[in-house]
């Protein structure tokens, strides 16, 4: 009987630690195409090629209005029963008394609206390369990077060699 319980609680363990080694490890990155706040981790590989050209598509917002919402209280009061025994056997005595305790109920109630800055478009920088990777058949290929490598690749001559880490992999920026 006990041996049984022992060799369960030994797999859930093992399951336990197995299934923990194997979550958590996402990387965070939106999938290409989508609007959001979301940053992406750059690929481990680099990506070299001609420089074709460049593009910095702007961050497009516009103004919104959504529920403004305040915390408010109210307070309450209610009675809390209280028992306590004393004795034994026959002579066992129940007495009861009651309190009155005091409370705030809190919620978040809607008082009017707010404006705010909606963003429509993520602010964008990419580069467009020929030969990627030394294949000639891999033409005017789009790739998304941060603003470090947009402005090296900028700063260099037209059809010359540049190489960088891409943030997101021929999304056709």
């Amino acid at each position: 009987m006990f041996g049984n319980r022992l060799m369960t609680a030994g797999v859930t363990a093992v399951l336990l630690g197995v299934l923990a080694a194997c979550g958590g490890h996402g990387t965070g990155a939106a999938h290409p195409g989508t609007v959001g706040a979301v940053t992406a981790s750059p690929s481990p590989d680099p990506v070299h090629g001609i420089k074709d050209t460049v593009r910095h598509i702007t961050r497009r917002t516009t103004r919104a209005t959504r529920p403004h919402l305040v915390r408010r209280c109210t307070p309450g009061t209610r009675q809390v029963r209280h028992t306590a025994r004393s004795g034994s056997g026959s002579h066992r005595r129940t007495r009861t008394w009651y309190t009155t305790e005091h409370y705030q109920d809190c919620r978040k109630v809607r008082s009017g609206t707010e404006t705010y800055r909606r963003e429509l478009r993520p602010e964008r920088w990419c580069v467009r390369l020929d030969d990627v990777d030394g294949d000639r058949k891999r033409d005017d290929v789009w790739f998304r990077v941060d603003r470090r490598d947009y402005d090296t690749a900028d700063a260099a001559e037209a059809h010359t060699r540049v190489r960088f880490i891409p943030l997101y992999p021929n999304n056709g920026c």
